[in-house]
């Protein structure tokens, strides 16, 4: 290859260079980059001066192999399978792809002595971090034992508040929701929601208060509806709200699974979505949200974001750049055909 002026280009140094300027192995100039252990600290040393000299450095990854970096992060779940995490992962491996880091990827089943041997083995892979994606909002314990590199807790916060954990910001949430509502001009809302036990079943409910309260209104019935998360809970309470408060004109609930029950019970009862009632759900659950009659509207908890922003954390974690405490990202409204303004 040549320039312009038609000299030739100089060439990229290689591992080869390196490890001929600074008198070793090949496979020893690899291990030293690496941050293998097998290599003594003046060898190490020589390498890395020989690397710089070279300016064996063409990227961002290769200047992070020479501060002793291997590249390579673990990304830890406890529910592999469960339909919140799976975004939270994929958009941190989208992530780190951008920044051409390897992803060891590990589920421990809820487990903690599943976990704890998940930690150790990726610590003997010398990874540069750490992801724990929860399976549930609540916060959960940290990692036990000595942790050697930094750790970002996503979608379930640790509980300690030294840690750095990246949530979805429920209690927005639910303001968000219920404002929606006001919007279209519902002024009778409905909260029916989940597992009280659940913390981000709690912060939605006093998200949804606040946004009523700031309106000058309360909740139907002066109360959120907690239940369980399933259809058959959401036909069965809107049946007794409606029984019990028939000017009810619209439901925040507090998971698309409810509000598909919630449909069913107001069809049934010959409520016309969205002409006298609005219904919003939770999640933006696509395969319930696209298929429920008329389409609903959801709250969308940017899971893939919430991962995004996990690994960006992560790396500046990496970099000495560490920020204790939860952090809370903002969630949004979907609207589909189950809410639209009051005519």
């Amino acid at each position: 290859m040549t320039t312009q002026s038609g000299s030739a280009a100089p060439r990229a140094a290689t591992l080869t260079d390196v490890a001929r300027l600074a008198g070793v192995s090949i496979a020893t100039a690899s291990k030293a980059i690496n941050g293998r252990d097998q290599v003594k600290a003046e060898t190490r040393l020589r390498v890395l001066e020989a690397a710089e000299r070279l300016s064996f450095a063409p990227n961002a990854l290769a200047r992070g192999l020479l501060k002793g970096r291997t590249g390579t992060v673990g990304l830890l779940t406890s529910d592999l399978e469960g339909r919140f995490s799976i975004p939270v992962l994929m958009g941190a491996e989208d992530a780190f792809g951008a920044g051409r880091v390897s992803v060891f990827l590990c589920d421990a089943r809820g487990d903690a002595i599943r976990e704890q041997h998940h930690v150790r083995a990726l610590l003997s892979r010398r990874v540069d971090g750490l992801i724990v994606v929860g399976s549930r909002t609540d916060p959960r314990p940290p990692l036990s034992g000595d942790i050697p590199v930094p750790v970002v807790y996503a979608y379930a916060p640790s509980e300690d508040p030294a840690d750095h954990s990246i949530t979805a910001d429920n209690v927005g949430a639910g303001r968000l929701a219920v404002e929606h509502l006001l919007a279209c001009g519902r002024r009778k809302v409905a909260h029916v929601s989940g597992d009280p036990g659940y913390k981000a079943a709690q912060d939605r409910a006093a998200g949804a208060q606040a946004a009523l309260a700031a309106a000058g209104l309360e909740l139907v019935g002066g109360q959120t509806y907690f239940g369980s998360w399933s259809e058959g809970w959401g036909r069965g309470a809107a049946r007794m709200i409606v029984e019990q408060h028939p000017d009810v004109d619209a439901f925040f609930c507090g998971s698309d699974q409810i509000a598909r029950g919630v449909l069913d019970a107001l069809r049934e009862l010959g409520r016309d979505v969205p002409g006298s009632t609005s219904v919003i759900g939770f999640d933006n659950w696509e395969v319930l949200t696209t298929n429920a009659r008329p389409q609903l509207t959801s709250v969308d908890m940017n899971l893939e974001r919430l991962g995004r922003v996990a690994a960006q954390r992560l790396f500046s974690a990496i970099d000495g750049q560490v920020r204790p405490g939860v952090e809370e990202l903002p969630c949004r409204v979907v609207t589909r055909a189950s809410s639209t303004p009051v005519n």
